[in-house]
């Protein structure tokens, strides 16, 4: 069980961090512990200098001006009173010299008066004063924390708004809407809520919508999270009958009833083969398959410049995906984000360390959370993500047969509200041998926008003239095709 921060205040230790943008939450966190502890609360930013602050929010006159760290450290330094100190961002000024080494000898100087210097900072610590830190994980809001923002914000803006704000929400409703707000911060919890209430001046349960939709925007612009529309039907994947099986014996496998039955939860998939095959099609199958959320890990976004950032970016998207469980986690070309791990690169190690932690996480998480990983170059994966442990079954997504381009085919008719029995789908499969699943969809595409041209219906000919223009995949990188195929030959389950 992790430690609280009472007890690590209590313990002594005189260095504690804590890495989050919920910045307000984490000052409110230190501020109910201190209220407890009944100890004086210092406050420091560098626009704000040193404030004494009281645990109703009362903030006094500064004791140092605003300005650099220097002089707040030094005040500290000269004889700390017994009181717990917050920084703000100190850890960006810990990058100099000077004050790494003053931050040292003001935590030296605290031992002496039962004093502590709790370190709030958005970005990750420098790895020269990580180490001397203790840190505190503070985690996302909780259901309960989630409600109590709901009604803060419902109350706030009840009382400063000069229209008439209303609502209308069941208990149930309630619950649906924490539900969508798991794994934001509480203040974009709160931005999230305040924008469904000002849009019609009412909370009601027609507002889930405008804030899973929100919820959506926020992430993609905040994090390596992105949450994706689970808006396709595992009927509409063609072929890959076999991992349709698989897929189907675990769909109720996040239930209490197969807890009680015993049961383990699924950990995940790999899905190895050609671009363009269905692999990432199915992530989203999958979501909505099983009535699960579909969170995406976007690998570009994990790595940054400062040293130690990239690591608590993803740990940091992890904890995340653990707040809004139920939910599956699709890391989309996964060889893109750990390739250089099983390789010597110049990275001084980094994609190692970032492997290394996802690895743990994979192994020792108990989360309901259910991974796809996709991969087109095996070549580039480090041998120890495929072994058994990391994911329930690894399979390889071959070219489509002729009887899964049929239903391809026919599936990308349909969508198109044609009727598949009106074209000689006999014809097009031979025509279309060697082409992958959104190969086919281009072809039904590309001829539409012919037959429109034309002033005519879809006809036939009009797709199959398409595929004949088309060079598919599986011809332009002959070679490569054939050498996946080799590989998985007798190492990875079919998926059709």
């Amino acid at each position: 069980m992790p430690e609280t921060l009472e007890l690590l205040i209590r313990s002594g230790n005189t260095l504690i961090s804590i890495e989050t943008t919920d910045e307000q939450r984490a000052v409110e966190r230190v501020r109910d512990v201190v209220r407890k502890l009944a100890q004086p609360l210092f406050e420091w930013s560098t626009t704000t200098g040193l404030r004494p602050l009281q645990g109703d929010g009362i903030i006094g006159d500064p004791v140092v001006q605003p300005g650099d760290a220097q002089p707040a450290l030094e005040h500290l330094h000269e004889g700390p009173v017994s009181a717990v100190y917050v920084f703000k961002d100190l850890g960006l000024h810990c990058r100099k010299a000077f004050i790494h080494r003053l931050v040292r000898d003001v935590a030296l100087a605290c031992s002496r008066t039962a004093s502590t210097i709790v370190m709030i900072d958005a970005l990750a610590l420098p790895s020269e004063i990580r180490r001397f830190a203790v840190r505190y994980q503070l985690g996302w809001p909780d259901a309960t924390e989630l409600e109590q923002v709901v009604r803060r914000t419902f109350k706030r803006i009840k009382r400063e708004s000069l229209q008439n704000i209303t609502s209308k929400i069941s208990k149930r409703d309630m619950n649906m809407l924490i539900q969508s707000l798991r794994g934001l911060s509480s203040v974009e919890a709160e931005r999230v809520v305040a924008s469904a209430i000002f849009d019609d001046y009412a909370l009601t349960s027609e507002d889930l919508p405008r804030i899973v939709e929100s919820k959506r925007t926020l992430l993609g612009s905040s994090g390596c999270l992105e949450s994706i529309a689970a808006d396709v039907d595992m009927t509409e994947v063609g072929g890959l009958d076999n991992l349709k099986s698989w897929l189907a014996k675990r769909r109720h496998a996040f239930t209490p009833a197969a807890r009680k039955f015993g049961l383990e939860l699924p950990r995940g998939i790999l899905m190895l083969g050609v671009p363009g095959c269905g692999k990432s099609l199915c992530a989203k199958a999958v979501a909505s398959d099983w009535n699960m959320g579909l969170l995406r890990l976007d690998p570009g976004v994990l790595y940054q410049k400062f040293i130690g950032e990239s690591e608590s970016q993803l740990r940091q998207a992890l904890a995340q995906a653990e707040a809004m469980a139920p939910m599956v986690l699709w890391i989309d070309e996964i060889e893109k984000a750990f390739a250089s791990a099983s390789t010597s690169s110049a990275d001084g190690g980094l994609s190692k360390r970032m492997f290394g932690t996802l690895l743990s996480w994979m192994q020792d998480h108990r989360h309901p959370i259910f991974i796809v990983a996709t991969a087109n170059d095996i070549a580039a994966l480090p041998p120890e993500l495929m072994r058994k442990g990391r994911f329930d079954e690894v399979f390889f997504v071959e070219l489509p047969s002729p009887v899964a381009r049929r239903q391809i085919l026919s599936i990308h008719c349909q969508r198109r509200k044609r009727d598949p029995g009106r074209f000689d789908l006999d014809d097009l499969v031979r025509q279309s041998e060697g082409f992958g699943g959104s190969e086919l969809e281009e072809a039904v595409r590309s001829g539409m926008f012919t037959a429109f041209t034309e002033g005519v219906e879809l006809e036939t000919r009009h797709i199959a003239a398409a595929l004949n223009a088309t060079r598919p995949l599986s011809k332009l990188m002959q070679e490569d095709v054939a050498a996946l195929r080799a590989w998985a030959a007798h190492r990875c389950v079919p998926a059709d």
